[in-house]
């Protein structure tokens, strides 16, 4: 599993959650001090004046709310746009690789044990893409044993129960041999179909159905 980056997950979200926070800090912080600005409130009742002594019309007299309209407009694009890109780099670092990892979880616990996660980062969503590889090279290794186990108890069973079919005397142990040896033929059969419904890679790298 590669890793790059050196911060946790912990720490990414605080940063996205701090960005949006500032932005709108800002922005606020502008529009109020636009709002209580001295200039402003002089330039209205300028306005005001003029409007008395008909020098200005109605519509003249509110042009400065408008300009601070606009530039209220602007500031909400800019907290969109920053929102967008926090948005981004969420759905980049943090959703997409979770969602890779739920995906390719879903196929490992279908039985195909040849997948591997493999998350581009440092922190606690490449640690439990690591903890889900070690588990399903735990459950190949598993496997793999469970599969050599069952064909060679078959094969073991099958030599004995030639050896017993010998016996000419059948007796009543040799019949109770065989009926155990049935019931552990069965074991085996159903620990192998169990066995060959997960994929393994092979030596290779090459996945074995």
């Amino acid at each position: 599993m590669s890793l790059k980056n050196k911060d946790n997950l912990q720490r990414t979200m605080i940063l996205y959650f701090m960005l949006i926070v500032c932005a709108a800090l800002l922005v606020t912080v502008e529009f109020v001090f636009d709002v209580q600005s001295v200039d402003l409130k002089n330039i209205l009742l300028e306005n005001f004046k003029k409007l008395a002594n008909g020098d200005l019309t109605k519509l003249d007299v509110f042009e400065p709310l408008e300009v601070l309209r606009n530039k209220a407009i602007l500031m909400i694009g800019i907290i969109m746009f920053v929102t967008i890109i926090v948005l981004t780099m969420l759905i980049k670092n943090i959703t997409g690789p979770l969602q890779h990892m739920i995906d390719l979880s879903k196929q490992i616990s279908d039985g195909d044990l040849t997948q591997t996660i493999d998350i581009d980062s440092n922190n606690e969503l490449s640690q439990l893409g690591g903890v889900i590889n070690e588990m399903s090279t735990n459950l190949q290794e598993v496997t793999m044993i469970s599969k050599n186990m069952s064909d060679t108890g078959e094969r073991c069973i099958s030599h004995v129960r030639e050896l017993l079919e010998e016996d000419v005397t059948h007796s009543k142990k040799t019949a109770e041999i065989l009926s155990e040896l049935e019931q552990l033929q069965d074991d085996f059969e159903t620990l192998k179909f169990f066995t060959e419904c997960f994929q393994l890679k092979g030596i290779n790298g090459d996945s074995d159905a």
